[in-house]
């Protein structure tokens, strides 16, 4: 958007709520530069559709894999199979360093670039390596590099980043066990992913009936110390959504999803014991 470009808003999946790689096609004109999935809660969109159309059309595949580190598609990592990949390091993230993030480069053509405009616009790094006698404004840039001490916290996770991923993914599946009698009875939807996936465990939620039931349930588990949340309001019909971008169709998966999704806790340091106490709470909010 800072660059002039418009985002084109297209509706997602029930299932595994990104992206529906069905409807892209319809919504590409000859104004589109690139297609950007959104690997929702780490869970991996259909990349290959995508990559299909994106050769079919000459665009460009941006990754949005912010909540993706470490997940899976077809055993590549979210993040490295579009032509460029974005992770975040933000403090809600399962690796942190407070603020900042990656782009991962998967493509060669836009490498030199990339250099460039995370040196401030300059070619200072060709400088150094011998490539150039003096370095200049040669670009576009900002100021993007991280502190020594931000790099510094990060590395630390990194080295702790398969401990951390597999206690998250630990934490998933007894959600996903114990809540399992309530998805049975038709009371709440779980969270789905496809075979060829693997999450790295980065949200849980679950579905309720309507936004209503999700009001409730959710100030019933406030009500015994378990901070639960909705999650976010709709991009397509947010101010700044509706003054910059524009929708493809009416978005009725999106619509309906965000008034029914409701985040559990879920962190590194959470114990068996604590996740089956959230379990116990929700259960009984369906028995009253």
């Amino acid at each position: 958007m800072l660059r002039g470009g418009i985002p084109v808003f297209v509706d997602i999946r029930p299932d595994n709520l990104n992206l529906d790689e069905s409807l892209i096609e319809a919504a590409i004109t000859e104004k589109t530069r690139a297609i950007v999935p959104v690997h929702y809660a780490g869970a991996g969109c259909e990349m290959e559709t995508i990559m299909r159309i994106a050769e079919k059309y000459n665009l460009h595949v941006i990754e949005d894999a912010a909540q993706g580190l470490l997940s899976c598609y077809k055993n590549r990592f979210l993040g490295t199979i579009g032509h460029l990949g974005c992770l975040s390091f933000h403090e809600t993230k399962n690796i942190i360093s407070g603020e900042g993030g990656a782009l991962l480069i998967n493509d060669p053509e836009f490498i030199e670039r990339a250099e460039i405009i995370w040196e401030k616009g300059t070619n200072r790094n060709q400088f150094f390596r011998g490539q150039v006698d003096k370095y200049t404004w040669v670009d576009i840039g900002s100021s993007f590099l991280p502190s020594e001490l931000i790099g510094a916290f990060l590395y630390a996770q990194l080295e702790e980043a398969e401990k951390i991923i597999a206690r998250r993914r630990a934490i998933a599946r007894r959600y996903m066990d114990r809540l399992k009698p309530l998805e049975v009875k038709g009371r709440i939807q779980l969270p789905f992913i496809h075979h060829q996936c693997e999450s790295n465990g980065h949200i849980f939620y679950i579905l309720t009936g309507d936004a209503e039931e999700r009001n409730r349930l959710m100030s019933h588990l406030l009500e015994n110390d378990i901070l639960a949340v909705f999650h976010y309001v709709p991009l397509h019909s947010s101010p700044a959504g509706i003054s910059y971008g524009r929708t493809f169709g009416d978005m009725p998966v999106t619509n309906d999803i965000s008034d029914r999704l409701l985040r559990l806790p879920l962190y590194y340091e959470m114990t068996d014991v604590e996740v089956d106490m959230v379990v116990d709470v929700l259960s009984s909010f369906f028995k009253q």
